[in-house]
This record gives structure tokens, C-alpha cells and sequence, in this order.
């Protein structure tokens, strides 16, 4: 056989196919008049089908996310009245999974050759992912940003109620606030998995002593859960969720007044750990509309992490809460 030569077009055309291979580009074509679409291969393996001459775009629909499909089926036709390039990001479904495509091409009939249009789909899940991994923590640290200026603000109307003097009012917040440091240490994990967290009730009564009062009120958050040890990994959950309570509790709830009081008791056994979150005595507090990036957190914290459920009863005395865990998880 002949060698083929490097500036052959066979020699090329066996390189590009190689080339578009790696950077898993598949290519497509679409008769506009048919609705019909052939694709390559890798098109196939990308949208989770066995290869056949052609497909429908119907057929493709029927694996596009339901959200998704009256869009995709809209740009499609839109984009023969496009100029220039386009591109057109949507999800589709593998069983249970989700696979982020990208369709991109050329509209306004440039791309259009003997009544067909080509392009290229690409798998860009990974860039979505990261997307949205990307909006979910902006949205956190600017939650937890608004968290902590409420935090203190509301340290300081707790300090001035006790306090007798601007000195001893500066020397009580300045302590509350170092408190607090220490405390906030505690919602993330220490580096290189540096030894284990401390004792339940240990971690629950760090995290709250900024909040307890020190004049009158003193002693007003009691904290009463059965002796048990908490893994480094459980505790910057379960550290998250009760700053995030007791954020919530300062900003609307009990501790937002001078006679509010909270409740934080437990059980334990084999299969269940509890903990009972109770406000009384705080101003009438509706449950809130929607879900916010707090209610998120404590979702993922709890039923995510530590594989258990959040119950939540707004009465008029005050809210109760119900953190169930499973005692495994805590332990990790």
C-alpha cells in the first residue's frame, strides 16, 4: 500500500476526526424541510443513543428536559432569521442523570447548504456545574455577609441592655464579638482533618454564648442535649445550622428581646438523634414566604449531611423546632 502523505486529504481528514474525538465535539446536520438529523458517533454516545442514519428532531426531543424543549424547538427555527453564529445551551436526560448540551451553527440561511444546516453539539455539563456552583456560593457569602452585619447589630442592642457604662458596654460587645470569631471558626472545617470535634452539647453552648444575656437576663439560653461526640466532618453541619437558627432567633425571634427565652434539648438511641430548638416569650413570628439561601442551608445541612429531616411548628408562643439525625452521620 502507498504511504499517505501528511498534506494528503486523506491524511487530514483522518487528523480532524481524531482532533474533534479528543475535544468531544460531535457534528450534525439538519434538512430543514425533513426535520431529519444524521449525526456522528459521538453525537449518538452524547445523546445516550444507539447509531442509526438518522433521527428526527422529535426523537431528540423526546430526550431534551421538559423545561427545556418548547425553547430549543423555538431557537432552532429562529435561527435561520439569525445573523452569524449562534449558540444554544439546554439539558437533557440519561435515566436519572442530566447532561448540559451546547448546539452551536450558523443562521441566517449562511449555514444552509442544499436545504441542510450543520453545527456541532458540545457537552458543556462540567462549565454548568460549575456555574451554578459558582451562583450558589455568591449567594451564600452574601447571605452570610448580611447575616453578620445583623449579627451585629443586634449583639449591640443585646450588649446596651445590660451594660452600666460606654466602658463597660465597648469591653461586653468587644467580647461578644471575639465570641463570635471563635464561634464562626467552628461552620468550617479545620485543614488536613486536624483531630475531632468536641462534645454536642460543648459545640451548641460556644456557638449560643455571644447570644445569652449578661445583666438580668442571664442564663436565658439554656442548653440541655444527651452527652455524646460529634465527627470534625458533622460539626461544621451541625455548627452551620445552629448559627443559622440563632441568627434568626436574634434578628426576629426570641433573642431579639429582653425577656425572650430558648430552649435547646435533646434524645438520643440507635437509630435517632433529636434536638428540640424552642423559643418563648419573642414577638409573634409568621413562617417565612418562600425559601431563602437560609432555609437552603439548613435543608442541605440537615437532610444533605447528616441525613435527617427539620420540622418546623409557628405557634403563638414561639417557634419550635425539630432537627431528627441520624446518629452514624453525627459520629463521622
Amino acid at each position: 500500500m502507498t504511504p499517505v502523505s501528511s498534506g494528503h486529504p486523506l491524511w487530514e481528514a483522518k487528523n480532524l476526526k481524531r482532533a474533534l474525538h479528543a475535544a468531544g465535539v460531535a457534528l450534525w446536520t439538519w434538512t430543514v424541510e425533513t426535520d431529519v438529523f444524521a449525526m456522528d458517533e459521538q453525537g449518538f454516545n452524547l445523546w445516550g443513543l444507539s447509531v442509526a442514519p438518522e433521527v428526527t428532531f422529535e426523537d431528540l426531543s423526546s430526550h431534551i428536559h421538559p423545561a427545556d424543549r418548547d425553547r430549543v424547538r423555538a431557537a432552532f427555527t429562529a435561527t435561520r432569521a439569525l445573523v452569524g453564529a449562534y449558540e444554544i445551551d439546554f439539558r437533557i436526560l440519561l435515566g436519572h442523570n442530566i447532561r448540559w448540551v451546547s448546539a452551536r451553527g450558523l443562521g441566517n440561511d449562511e449555514g444552509l447548504h442544499e436545504g441542510q444546516m450543520s453545527g456541532v453539539f458540545l457537552d458543556v455539563t462540567g462549565r454548568k456545574q460549575a456555574e451554578e456552583g459558582h451562583e450558589l456560593l455568591a449567594g451564600e457569602m452574601s447571605h452570610r455577609v448580611k447575616n453578620l452585619l445583623a449579627i451585629a447589630t443586634g449583639l449591640t442592642q443585646l450588649t446596651s441592655r445590660s451594660a452600666t457604662s460606654v466602658k463597660d458596654m465597648a469591653k461586653e460587645l468587644t467580647d461578644r464579638l471575639t465570641a463570635l470569631g471563635r464561634a464562626h471558626d467552628l461552620v468550617r472545617p479545620l485543614p488536613g482533618h486536624q483531630g475531632r470535634a468536641a462534645l454536642l452539647g460543648d459545640l451548641i453552648a460556644v456557638l449560643l454564648a455571644p447570644y445569652d444575656d449578661r445583666g438580668a437576663f442571664s442564663g436565658r439560653i439554656r442548653v440541655g442535649v444527651p452527652r455524646m461526640g460529634i465527627g470534625e466532618n458533622a460539626a461544621t453541619a451541625l455548627a452551620l445550622v445552629i448559627h443559622e437558627l440563632a441568627t434568626n432567633s436574634l434578628k426576629y425571634g426570641a433573642l431579639s428581646v429582653a425577656a425572650g427565652l430558648l430552649d435547646i434539648s435533646g434524645t438520643s438511641s440507635d437509630k435517632e438523634v433529636t434536638i428540640m430548638w424552642t423559643e418563648r416569650g419573642g414577638p409573634s413570628v409568621a413562617p417565612p414566604g418562600g425559601n431563602g439561601y437560609g432555609s437552603e442551608l439548613l435543608r442541605r445541612s440537615v437532610v444533605g449531611q447528616l441525613g435527617g429531616a427539620i420540622e418546623t411548628d409557628w405557634s403563638e408562643g414561639g417557634v419550635l423546632i425539630k432537627l431528627s439525625m441520624d446518629p452514624t452521620l453525627l459520629a463521622s
